[in-house]
């Protein structure tokens, strides 16, 4: 793939989409307030569905008033607000309808850009659909039951499914997680379209972050000088619910860290606008089997060592 030259003269480009988990209101307030105030705009993903605090996740949803009122307050700042599915729970197709509705009632558009929930049984290509041929049978063998026959948004017929609305509404979908910080340098024909996979229009990738002490090992002050040094991308995947702020205080490391990353001046925007440029300037990608194929043994190498969610 051909480089990116991102805008501005910027030389590498960063980005967050934040999944929900674990994230009350207050929290969630302390980290978009003090990423707003260091010039950096990401992507905060939200339940637009509850009911809140219950399901699989103490997170706040935009059923709670106090948190819409919160999730809105940040997409007028320049946030991109992102979709987690329905709710913190699983949800049927006519609930996932709704859902999408609702979304669009709220943030006065259809989601741009979504990330699967890990137990929703709606959840798109997941579990050992996110892989083929061989590299889908070891992780069946690996997994075993936990994982196989749980996930069906793209099963037609199936009570949760939905992949005809996922086409329809969403343009780019989360899928494999890397543990380098360079995204773009891990999965370089991104955005794509699988054809295996027709349901997503685009598919993205993520760098490992699930929690604080991910995310800080992953945007270490040497992984952020790599970054800028190889002019990359990169999407971090986490959940700001977990960790990262401590007896109602941002912690210190995430502070300097993010601090430290903000005065290096790269192009700070949310995902859907970083995947808009790179697709603008390079047009649509297919991915093509020998692509899938190494872009598959790449991320479950990975996962079996440990390295990523």
């Amino acid at each position: 793939m051909p480089s990116v030259q991102w805008p501005e003269g910027k030389r590498f480009a960063f980005t967050v989409f934040d999944d929900p988990d674990s994230q009350p209101v207050a929290e969630s307030r302390l980290i978009y307030g003090m990423l707003g105030d260091l010039g950096f705009r990401t992507t905060m993903g939200v339940w637009p569905a509850g009911p809140f605090r219950e399901g699989n996740s103490r997170s706040d949803s935009c059923l709670n008033p106090a948190y819409l009122e919160h999730a809105l307050a940040t997409q007028a700042r320049g946030f991109e607000i992102g979709y987690h599915g329905n709710a913190l729970r699983t949800s049927p197709r006519e609930e996932t309808a709704g859902g999408l509705e609702a979304f669009r009632a709220f943030f006065g558009q259809y989601p741009a850009a979504m990330a699967n929930h890990y137990g929703n049984a709606e959840a798109i290509y997941w579990g050992p659909s996110r892989l083929s041929g061989l590299p889908k049978l070891i992780y069946r063998a690996v997994t075993g039951s936990k994982r196989a026959n749980q996930f069906f948004g793209e099963v037609e017929g199936h009570p949760y499914f939905w992949g005809d609305l996922c086409q329809a509404r969403i343009q780019y979908c989360r899928n494999f997680v890397f543990k380098e910080i360079n995204t773009l340098a891990r999965c370089p024909m991104m955005p794509y379209h699988d054809p295996a996979r027709p349901f997503v229009r685009q598919w993205y990738a993520g760098s490992e972050g699930a929690d604080a002490g991910k995310f800080l090992n992953t945007i270490s002050e040497a992984n952020q000088d790599q970054l800028e040094a190889e002019g990359g991308a990169c999407i971090m995947y986490t959940h700001f619910g977990k960790g990262f702020v401590e007896n109602g205080q941002i912690t210190p490391r995430f502070r300097e860290l993010m601090t430290r990353l903000a005065k290096k001046g790269g192009w700070y925007v949310p995902v859907t606008e970083l995947l808009n440029h790179i697709r603008a300037g390079r047009g649509e990608h297919t991915l093509t089997d020998q692509e899938r194929s190494q872009l598959e043994w790449r991320w479950l190498l990975q996962k079996l060592a440990g390295g990523t969610s």
